[in-house]
């Protein structure tokens, strides 16, 4: 995916959910933050960013905040990339669990959500919910970064559908090329963490795509693995990484 042409600043603070201050060769401005997590990690003073400049009637700033640099590495802080970025890898057959489903509509209204696909083609009816990430601690892929009551409702129509009879999963695009597995974020939100393992032992699918993020153009790039999605994973993902304490203790909370 292309991204439009993106000014260089430093980012200096955040003023709301979504608005940042960011400083620019000719001043401070402020930008929208398409993006409701904390970030924590990501939006600090001084850190190298790219902004968008979107100007419309309508808006309150006149740019988006797109990219961050953390540790020289490129993050896409736009949350509502991931979908375009899962259709257009989906169009492109580069999604192996997915290859071969021919009509996608987008939005679909199940029980009391609205998920974000649903495929229909040779293979049947898959239904998706695609999840945006940009947290990764040690190599380790996050989410959420906060407390997501909704995401944890998706995950229940996901079971729903799964028990009727047809195929669900959920896709978790890490925003960012560092990642080497994904493990859900047990210490931000203890029951989005549950509900993705019941998810999983029951049938619902979970898939997790780094991207590679350029200044010009990201896309969706490697399958990792997901784990702590069964109730024998987080033993085989502490043996894995014994002797590092601080990410097993992570692990383990």
């Amino acid at each position: 995916m292309r991204l439009p042409p993106l000014i260089a600043g430093r980012f200096l603070k955040r003023d709301n959910r979504f608005r940042v201050a960011v400083q620019l060769d000719d001043g401070p401005v402020a930008a929208h933050l398409p993006n409701s997590g904390r970030l924590t990690e990501l939006l600090t003073p001084g850190r190298r960013c790219w902004l968008a400049r979107l100007d419309a009637p309508h808006r309150k700033t006149a740019f988006d905040l797109k990219l961050m640099e953390y540790a020289g590495v490129l993050v896409s802080v736009d949350a509502r990339l991931p979908n375009p970025l899962f259709a257009e890898a989906l169009a492109a057959e580069h999604l192996v669990p997915f290859q071969g489903y021919r009509q996608v509509e987008r939005e679909v209204t199940s029980g009391q959500s609205r998920l974000d696909f649903r495929l229909n083609g040779p293979p049947g009816v898959c239904w998706v919910e695609v999840k945006s990430v940009t947290l990764v601690e040690q190599g380790v892929g996050r989410f959420p970064d906060a407390p997501t009551t909704r995401g944890a409702r998706h995950l229940e129509e996901l079971i729903a559908i799964v028990e009727a009879g047809e195929r669900a999963a959920v896709v978790f695009v890490v925003q960012r090329p560092d990642a080497q597995r994904f493990v859900p974020h047990h210490r931000a939100d203890p029951t989005f963490s549950a509900t993705l393992r019941e998810a999983a032992e029951r049938g619902v699918e979970v898939h997790a795509w780094t991207c590679t993020v350029q200044r010009r153009e990201i896309t969706i790039a490697q399958p990792i693995p997901v784990d702590n999605c069964s109730a024998t994973s987080l033993t085989s993902v502490d043996s894995r990484f014994r002797g590092n304490d601080g990410l097993v203790r992570a692990l383990a909370e």
